[in-house]
């Protein structure tokens, strides 16, 4: 697949996407590394993974990091619970079972690390939110990442059938180790520009107005401008127009009271609902900065 069929694939895959972004995901694919997107949540790093997937026709695995997370919840761990009732079984009947067969690939239960390398079939692995994870999780990723295998202790090391393609996403909520950083192609996920916004949303709600979809994303522009504690990200905007092509809007609503209901699509914070009162939606609406609450008055020259 070149650079440009991937790109086009996506985009039939509902993720439009930058002629940059297009070629290190191509990129990462030639050289088999994995991606590192980073970026701030909302702004599209899961679904690219998805789309990907999608694209290629492959299978996506995902692993959602967390705090605490260990090699039992990533790669493997052993069905204790079938082992011991083999156990138990054995004990009945005592002829032809030996203690190793208790370590066979029939009693491993299969995480997603060790799902992707072992897969039948090549596909996307994402390791979603790797920030959240801590550094001993990195520590044992790198294995993964460097070699595409998995020590298990009891069996050995297995090694990927098919290279998966890895796309591993951050929110920068802390700082990633050089050595992960150092296996991994690098993009960072702006917000979208407004004509891609808009692009995005036509593809996944094609339904919609024209002029609805136009308004209501330029109105999302401008409420990201703002100080906000959660900016809203492109599934907010999504969720948005969704809730105006609803409610028969043909296009934005001049009276920001139409809106207050819907803004719920957007506002995620109790002060960012609390600050943006009808005064301040109306003036976003009519396409003027808000400063504190009430717009600032251009001094006459």
């Amino acid at each position: 697949m070149t650079e440009a069929e991937l790109r086009e694939s996506l985009h039939r895959a509902g993720y439009i996407a930058d002629e940059s972004l297009a070629t290190t995901l191509w990129l990462a694919a030639e050289l088999q590394r994995p991606l590192l997107v980073e970026g701030d949540a909302g702004v599209g790093k899961t679904s690219l993974a998805a789309a990907l997937a999608h694209a290629r026709g492959q299978a996506l695995v995902r692993l959602q990091c967390h705090e605490g997370l260990d090699l039992s919840q990533a790669a493997y761990e052993w069905n204790y619970g079938r082992q011991l009732l083999a156990i138990r079984l054995h004990e009945t009947q005592p002829q032809g079972m030996k203690e190793a067969d208790l370590f066979s690939r029939d009693y491993l239960l299969e995480r997603p690390l060790l799902q992707a390398i072992s897969s039948d079939a090549p596909c996307v692995l994402l390791i979603d939110e790797i920030d959240r994870a801590d550094e001993a999780f990195e520590a044992f990723l790198l294995e993964v990442l460097a070699d595409y295998q998995i020590t298990v202790p009891e069996l050995g090391t297995v090694h990927a059938k098919h290279v998966p393609q890895v796309v591993l996403t951050s929110n920068g909520t802390r700082e990633l180790s050089d050595a992960l950083r150092r296996r991994c192609l690098y993009h960072y996920l702006e917000y979208p520009t407004l004509a891609r916004e808009i692009a995005i949303v036509r593809a996944t709600l094609p339904q919609a107005e024209g002029a609805l979809v136009e308004q209501a994303v330029a109105f999302v522009q401008r409420l990201r401008r703002e100080d906000l504690a959660k900016t809203p990200g492109v599934a907010e905007t999504l969720d948005w127009v969704r809730a105006l092509h609803r409610l028969d809007f043909k296009s934005m609503p001049g009276d920001p009271h139409a809106l207050a209901g819907t803004l719920a699509c957007l506002l995620k914070t109790r002060e960012d609902r609390f600050q943006f009162g009808e005064d301040r939606v109306r003036q976003l609406i009519e396409g003027r900065r808000t400063v504190g609450v009430a717009e600032k008055t251009p001094q006459p020259t």
